[in-house]
C-alpha cells in the first residue's frame, strides 16, 4: 500500500512560507492542489497555513472532494461562488495577515479579487513554491510514472503493429490514443504528436490529415497517465521501407547522444551540464544548429514542470527528479529524428523509467 505523502508535503510548504515570511499560501494550480490534499477536480481554491489546510470547491465536486481530500484538508462546498465563500472562510483562520498567492498560476482576473476582498490580509505574489517540492519525486510518485511509461511503451508496440503507408497522421494518432486509453491511461497529457516526412522536422507538430508514404520517417511523441502522473515518450521510426544510408547515420548520431546522455545524467550536475551530454556529440559531427531545443524537462504531475534540462540553467538537479532525455536533430523540408525517454535520478545513479527501446524500427 502506497504511503500518503500530503501531510508531510503541506508540513514541507508550511516550512518553506517560514522562510519567505508568509503565514500562508493560496494556491490554485490545479496539479499544486493535487500534490498537497489529492484533489483531483478541475476548480476550486485552498489556502494553507502554518495550522489549517482550507479546500473550497463547488457543488459539482462536493463527493469528490470530501473522499479525496476530506483527510487532510477541510472542505467546504459553496453552490455560488468559490471565491466570495473562500474569502469568508479564511477570516475563520484565525489572525493571519500576509498570504502569498501563485502569481504564475493565477489570472489578473482572480488576482484582482484580493483587492476586492478588503484590507484584511496583505497578498504577496509568489512564485513555484510548491513547485520546488514537487521536484524531487516519492517512491509514490515514481512508480506511477513508471507504471504511466511502460504502459506509454506497449501502447506503441500495439499501435506500431498496424502502421502501414497509406494511413494518415491523425488515424495513427487515433489508433495509439485509443490503445492507451484500453490499457488503462486516465487520458492524454498533451496533444498526441504524430508526424511524417517532411513535417518530422516540426518539434511540436500537430497530427494531420498528410498521407504517410513509403520510405518516410514517423516520428510519435505521446504521454500516458496513471494516478495522475505523466510518462512522455518520443519514437522515430521508418514506415514501409528499409532506412537509407542518410536516415541510418542520422538516426545513430541522435541514439547515440540519447544514450549518453540517459547513462550520464545524475542529480547534483547542473542542467547546462546533462543538455551538454546530448549536446556535445551532436554538435561534434556538424549538426549542432539541427538540435535547438533542450535536452529535456521535469516530468510528474504536469508534463512540463521542474527541473530543466538546458545549456542555460546552472541549478543542480535535486535527487529524486523525473526528467525526460530528448534530443533530436530537424531539417526543414526534409525531416527530423527525435527519441524520448523517462529517467528516475536516484540517489544511486540514473534509473531508466520508460522501455528504452530505441533501436531504429523499419515498418516493412
Amino acid at each position: 500500500m502506497a504511503v500518503d505523502r500530503r501531510r508531510d508535503r503541506q508540513e514541507a510548504l508550511v516550512r518553506a512560507l517560514e522562510a519567505e515570511a508568509l503565514d500562508g499560501l493560496v494556491v490554485t494550480s490545479h496539479a499544486n492542489i493535487r500534490y498537497l490534499t489529492g484533489f483531483s477536480g478541475s476548480a476550486a481554491v485552498v489556502a494553507v497555513t502554518r495550522a489549517d489546510v482550507l479546500l473550497v470547491t463547488d457543488f459539482r465536486y462536493d463527493a469528490q472532494a470530501r473522499a479525496e481530500a476530506g483527510a487532510v484538508a477541510r472542505v467546504e462546498v459553496d453552490s455560488t461562488s468559490v471565491w466570495d465563500r473562500f474569502f469568508k472562510e479564511l477570516t475563520t483562520l484565525g489572525p493571519l495577515s500576509t498570504f502569498g498567492y501563485e502569481a504564475h498560476a493565477l489570472s489578473v482576473h482572480d488576482a484582482e479579487r484580493f483587492a476586492q476582498a478588503g484590507k484584511a490580509w496583505r497578498w504577496i505574489a509568489t512564485t513555484e513554491l510548491v513547485e520546488r517540492l514537487r521536484a524531487a519525486k516519492d517512491a509514490g510518485e515514481v512508480a506511477a510514472i513508471r507504471s504511466a511509461a511502460r504502459l506509454a511503451g506497449e501502447a506503441l508496440r500495439q499501435t506500431l503493429a498496424q502502421v502501414r503507408p497509406g494511413a494518415t497522421e491523425l488515424a495513427i494518432a487515433g489508433v495509439l490514443e485509443g490503445t492507451l486509453r484500453r490499457l488503462g491511461s486516465e487520458g492524454h497529457p498533451f496533444a498526441t504528436i504524430v508526424a511524417s516526412g517532411p513535417r518530422s522536422a516540426l518539434p511540436h507538430a500537430r497530427s494531420s490529415h498528410r498521407v504517410v508514404a513509403a520510405g518516410e520517417w514517423l516520428l510519435l511523441d505521446f504521454g500516458a497517465q496513471v494516478d495522475g502522473y505523466c510518462a512522455d515518450i518520443t519514437r522515430t521510426v521508418v514506415v514501409g521501407a528499409r532506412a537509407t544510408e542518410r536516415q541510418q547515420v542520422l538516426y545513430g548520431l541522435v541514439r547515440e547522444a540519447q544514450q549518453r546522455a540517459r547513462a550520464g545524467v545524475h542529480a547534483g550536475m547542473s542542467g547546462r551540464d546533462a543538455d551538454a551530454l546530448a549536446r556535445d556529440p551532436i554538435t561534434a559531427r556538424g549538426f549542432g544548429e539541427a538540435f535547438g531545443h533542450s535536452l529535456g524537462h521535469g516530468l510528474g504531475l504536469e508534463v512540463h514542470e521542474a527541473p530543466r534540462l538546458s545549456k542555460t540553467n546552472a541549478d543542480p538537479l535535486p535527487t529524486g527528479a523525473v526528467v525526460t532525455i530528448e534530443p533530436g536533430v530537424y531539417f526543414p523540408g526534409d525531416g527530423g529524428v527525435r527519441i524520448e525517454d523517462d529517467v528516475h535520478l536516484a540517489p544511486a545513479g540514473p534509473e531508466l523509467l520508460s522501455d528504452g527501446l530505441t533501436d531504429l524500427l523499419e515498418l516493412v
